[in-house]
């Protein structure tokens, strides 16, 4: 990848529509055929450039200088169009801009602070599986009871926000992640309701309607120490609230259905439950909660021969980077003894998720809970999706499981 243009080469094209329901409910056939016509293809509906191989992607996602978030990670360029809500100081901007928000919450969801929180979250995540177990014995949903019930009752509680309105949560984070694919009828839907939402979330990241011993409140006394100013301090709360919930639910969903469908996979888990974060990381590397992003060419660059004009908006399918044959053995297969670092899950530069170690201790107290309980974990139904266009999420998650004697 050079910065200085150079002989062109032919691009492969496509016409295929990556936010059609049919690619968005199953990415795979899609990601296959982008992988095997080359390392960039052009996208004519949109007129943007494709990178789906692991080795481009994660080019593209560490280098922000060439590749810029500042004009936004959606479709929409931020050069010619006007956000529709003020953009994220860490997923839409970049050095300098993006450096103070994202040291702040780094020193926050530093490992002090997580250590501090994991005896909490190991006996909540107990009194849940328990609790469900009793409720609804054999048979639920493992996606509204468990990957959602989870991180809305402890990720909320760790911000600061109070228990109402918590609902609320996953509508505002559908409605940001359909917002950056295009305007059709996922973004439509959500029309009636995006005034509300927003108003919603903002009210929460408001100093006041924050607790005084919670992530928020740290972010506000960063902002009273200079580390942040007080108009950027309710940004990096909506950045927490909108970011650390919608993936975190889809991951842990992602990981259920993984054992479900792997039972063998299962019993390693119970046979060694110390490998519960690597379960929820090789599960992030096989299903992708997030799946696009977008970066800006900030000048003319060349990627493997191919001319990117500088200006244009380049799509990088995480997905199918991480089921890249080229980088992964055995792509399609949901494997823990597989070492899944390195995947793009989670991005990676300097804008991969500041808080994948938060979800990665939600995801190892639920497992671990569930673990210890249930001996085997069986799908009883056909999952059904819900489609977004940036998420793959889940809308039900059936399942029977069998109590450890």
């Amino acid at each position: 990848m050079t910065h200085a243009p150079a002989a062109a080469v032919a691009l492969p094209t496509s016409d295929a529509d990556p936010f059609a329901a049919e690619h968005l409910a199953q990415p795979e056939p899609l990601h296959q055929q982008l992988r095997q016509a080359g390392p960039v293809v052009h996208l004519t509906r949109y007129n943007v450039y494709a990178l789906a191989r692991y080795r481009e992607v994660h080019a593209a996602l560490v280098d922000w200088q060439a590749f810029q978030s500042a004009a936004g990670v959606g479709l929409a360029n931020f050069r010619h169009e006007k956000p529709w809500r003020p953009p994220s100081l860490l997923l839409e901007a970049d050095p300098p801009h993006h450096d103070a928000p994202r040291r702040v919450l780094r020193e926050i969801l530093a490992p002090p602070a997580l250590r501090q929180l994991r005896a909490t979250w190991q006996t909540a995540a107990e009194e849940l599986v328990d609790t469900v177990l009793a409720d609804r014995g054999s048979q639920f949903d493992a996606f509204t009871d468990l990957a959602s019930a989870f991180p809305l009752r402890v990720f909320p509680d760790a911000v600061g926000l109070g228990p109402e309105g918590r609902d609320n949560l996953l509508p505002y984070g559908n409605m940001a992640f359909n917002a950056f694919g295009p305007a059709n009828d996922l973004v439509k839907a959500d029309a009636d309701r995006a005034a509300d939402l927003s108003a919603w979330v903002n009210a929460q990241c408001a100093r006041e309607a924050l607790s005084e011993d919670g992530f928020g409140s740290r972010i506000w006394a960063a902002a009273d120490r200079g580390d942040l100013t007080h108009t950027q301090a309710p940004l990096v709360v909506r950045s927490l609230l909108t970011a650390g919930v919608d993936t975190t639910v889809h991951g842990l969903a992602a990981t259920l259905y993984a054992f479900a469908t792997h039972p063998d996979q299962w019993q390693r888990l119970r046979e060694r439950p110390e490998s519960a974060r690597v379960a929820f990381d090789e599960a992030v590397r096989w299903q992708s909660p997030v799946q696009t992003f977008f970066r800006t060419a900030t000048t003319d660059v060349t990627i493997a021969g191919a001319l990117i004009p500088e200006g244009t908006k380049i799509l990088m399918f995480l997905g199918a980077a991480n089921r890249d044959p080229a980088r992964w053995l055995d792509a399609d297969r949901f494997d823990l003894a597989r070492d899944p670092s390195g995947h793009v899950g989670f991005g990676m530069g300097i804008h991969q998720c500041v808080g994948q170690h938060v979800a990665r201790l939600e995801a190892e107290a639920l497992l671990t809970a569930l673990a210890r309980r249930v001996e085997r974990i069986e799908l009883t139904g056909e999952p059904r999706r819900h489609l977004n266009n940036t998420l793959r999420s889940w809308a039900a998650l059936p399942v029977t499981v069998r109590p450890a004697s």
